[in-house]
């Protein structure tokens, strides 16, 4: 998991790509994540962020097999020929195209693919006995504020109900599980951009790198608790 990986000072090409969006400036409200301690499980809602993570890892967790499963591929890229299964429809809006589907689908043909094309966005929906994830099968896009005063913005872009302590363990790395109910936000803060030398516009845009830090901030059972990491990646 990416803010994971910041805090443990672990910066792969993975943290990397997700940071390529951002300029300089300060980014608040991002990787937001809210969790509740149900009677058997854990209820898990985070910004949108947490999409392909959580869809890599529920797959893996089931292991190979066809499963029910609907929603989104969102890229640039037409992909459609590179797709064996069923897609219900095709769309494309100012360049970001959609591929529907709603069909069985086996798990290892989305996690080879998603292997293939690290930086498509996977909005897809599915379950099985130790989890039910629902994605919002739409473009990614910043949370909007509550309608309350002082509300924060609302999670709701990805819901996972799961036993699996394993996801839970790299969201709350830091905190543990003992716990009913927790919040938490993050600002990111990009000091600097630090671009290659002697490379071409595009070379520049994919290696250029981001100094600055994660603010991570806690609200565990009404306890607020801050951290931060700095990076350059």
């Amino acid at each position: 998991m990416i803010i994971k990986k910041i805090f443990e000072g672990v910066f792969d090409e993975e943290v990397h790509n997700s940071f390529l969006k951002f300029g300089r400036g300060d980014f608040k409200n991002k990787f937001m994540v809210a969790g509740k301690k149900q009677a058997t499980k854990w209820a898990i809602k985070t910004g949108p962020e947490f999409a392909n993570f959580f869809v890599k890892n529920c797959l893996e967790k089931l292991g190979e097999g066809k499963i029910a499963m609907k929603g989104v591929v969102i890229s640039t890229m037409d992909l459609s020929e590179e797709i064996s299964f069923e897609i219900v429809k095709k769309k494309n809006f100012k360049g970001i195209r959609q591929l529907v589907i709603d069909t069985e689908v086996d798990s290892k043909e989305i996690l080879d693919f998603m292997e293939k094309y690290p930086k498509i966005f996977f909005a897809l929906s599915f379950k099985c006995d130790d989890f039910e994830l629902k994605i919002k099968a739409k473009p990614p896009k910043n949370a909007k504020p509550g309608k309350k005063d002082g509300e924060g913005p609302k999670v709701d872009f990805c819901s996972l109900k799961t036993t699996d302590e394993n996801i839970l363990k790299e969201l709350f790395f830091d905190v543990g599980l003992n716990w009913k109910e927790i919040k938490i936000n993050h600002s990111i803060i990009i000091e600097d951009i630090i671009y290659p030398k002697d490379a071409t516009p595009e070379e520049m845009r994919k290696n250029s790198k981001r100094k600055g830090k994660v603010v991570r901030t806690i609200n565990l059972d009404d306890v607020e608790k801050v951290s931060e990491a700095e990076f350059e990646v």
